[in-house]
């Protein structure tokens, strides 16, 4: 996965809660299935460090997913297929393993009812605040088709809560019904250079992609939870928002920040970050858990800094053979 950045998120649907929730959390899918429940004294206990560190990882992992999605679709372009199953089963562990492990170690997935509660602020958040000043920062700096985009991307995420809200309504008066999922639509992410010219732009899509990505990852996580308990038509909602925060809005963005490039620099980005993660990033982590008694949050944070370590190898070993 790729270094973390150190802007730290006002998005509530981009953070961890700093508490355990008082909700069941989802446990590790079996293989081949979908997430199950489990209970969640892990979290209870766990430290407001170590639940900062594992938000910290979950975006991470899933901005890790998005962007080894688009790299494995670049390398496919370029002719070069094993380097996309590689990236592509990469991403795939950093989503299905990693992410949803630090998940049930958090708490993060709860009732129905707290899922939606949980995405209505981050959704009204970004509609509101977020994606309004980075538009109104991007026109300023010059950067007008980023100002376009965040403009298009607050809309959305205002369409978004208010779906959420009539679909809490109906989960919890039993009145009413849970609205039809959005579709998403596709953007293209070709490799290219940025298309923005001011450093704030680029930091505020760099933001705005880690914030797509765990909404992303999150709403279906929650979808999972939803058809769990017997509610598809909000898992299909779910799914839909998750649809469009990946391969609209995340790839939008990914466009204009010029997130993918040749795929032998694509392999050198992630070598980088794979070898941060692994021998700085979650270390560190760990010390501190450990330090503090949360030794399952611990052991989650050296297992992963190895699995870190392996991808970073098997990086540099595809980029070797380009050479």
């Amino acid at each position: 996965m790729f270094r973390h950045s150190t802007r730290t998120f006002a998005v509530s649907l981009c953070a961890l809660a700093a508490v355990a929730p008082a909700v069941p959390a989802l446990a590790l899918a079996p293989a081949g299935g979908p997430p199950s429940p489990a209970p969640h004294t892990a979290a209870r206990a766990l430290r407001a460090q170590t639940l900062a560190d594992l938000a910290t990882g979950m975006k991470g992992e899933a901005y890790a997913y998005a962007a080894y999605s688009l790299f494995a679709a670049e390398a496919d372009r370029q002719g070069l297929p094993a380097v996309g199953k590689l990236f592509r089963s990469t991403a795939q562990t950093e989503l299905n393993e990693h992410l949803r492990e630090a998940a049930t170690l958090a708490g993060t997935v709860g009732t129905n009812a707290a899922n939606l509660r949980q995405a209505i602020n981050g959704e009204t958040y970004e509609h509101q605040v977020m994606y309004r000043r980075f538009a109104s920062q991007a026109r300023a700096d010059g950067d007008l088709a980023a100002a376009e985009l965040f403009t298009e991307i607050a809309a959305d995420e205002g369409r978004h809560r208010d779906a959420y809200r009539t679909a809490l309504t109906a989960v919890t008066t039993g009145h009413g019904t849970i609205p039809a999922p959005p579709t998403a639509k596709t953007v293209s992410v070709p490799a290219g250079l940025p298309k923005v010219k001011a450093t704030r732009t680029r930091t505020n899509l760099d933001t705005a992609m880690h914030g797509e990505a765990l909404a992303h990852a999150k709403y279906m996580l929650y979808a999972a939870q939803a058809r769990r308990t017997g509610n598809p038509a909000l898992a299909r909602l779910f799914e839909g928002t998750a649809g469009v925060e990946l391969h609209e809005h995340f790839a939008g963005e990914a466009v204009l920040a010029g997130l993918v490039r040749t795929t032998k620099a694509n392999l050198s980005k992630a070598i980088t970050g794979e070898h941060n993660e692994a021998t700085t990033l979650y270390p560190g982590f760990a010390s501190r858990a450990t330090a503090v008694g949360d030794t399952a949050a611990a052991t989650y944070f050296r297992d992963t800094a190895a699995d870190e370590a392996k991808h970073s190898a098997a990086f540099q070993q595809a980029l070797n053979q380009l050479r």
